[in-house]
């Protein structure tokens, strides 16, 4: 049985939405403020778990904004993001072709993770919309979260009204600029 784990760059007052800019939002770009560096590379320390045993899953404008820029990279952790198997929920398809093994989901993207679940890893990467429907189906086993040391104070957030009860703190490290903090669903 595998998990199905949450990656989110925030800001401190929690907000999710646009770290990279490409959104076009007046606060977007804030992860990038600290170089490049901030966000390459395995800062989530999930390489060797997704390389091995797991599987992507997107919401199509974040596959869509990751399959311009992933093919082009030539790095380690570049080519586990190439290698891994992506799905995509999506109404209105994908074309595939466009990053390598990836496949748009048929039907219900969250029967689909929940069915998933059941035989490995499931890593969800930014997709805020399918995030919140995978929370509110009570899926989501771990949030491993990338907190900037800056407010923007507008912008989307993972959890509108806090951390849920449900989850537990397990782990927190400084990665670069920024600190990873992992939450657990208490067992």
């Amino acid at each position: 049985m595998g998990d199905i784990i949450v990656i989110q760059f925030s800001t401190l007052d929690g907000v999710v939405s646009d770290p990279d800019g490409r959104s076009g939002t007046a606060h977007g770009g804030w992860a990038f403020r600290y170089g490049p560096g901030a966000v390459s590379d395995d800062k989530f320390r999930l390489g060797a778990r997704m390389e091995r045993d797991g599987v992507q899953l997107y919401g199509r404008g974040t596959w869509e904004k990751f399959a311009k820029v992933w093919p082009g990279r030539d790095s380690d952790y570049a080519r586990v993001m190439n290698a891994v198997p992506k799905r995509v929920a999506t109404r209105r398809g994908v074309d595939a072709s466009a990053w390598s093994n990836s496949a748009a989901i048929e039907g219900d993207a969250i029967a689909w993770a929940a069915a998933e679940r059941a035989r490995r890893n499931v890593v969800v990467i930014g997709s805020l919309s399918l995030v919140h429907a995978l929370a509110a189906a009570d899926l989501v086993d771990e949030y491993r979260i990338l907190t900037f040391p800056l407010v923007t104070g507008a912008g989307d957030r993972l959890f509108a009204d806090g951390v849920p009860g449900e989850f537990r703190f397990t782990d927190a490290e400084t990665v670069g600029a920024a600190v990873l903090t992992v939450l657990r669903r208490k067992e």
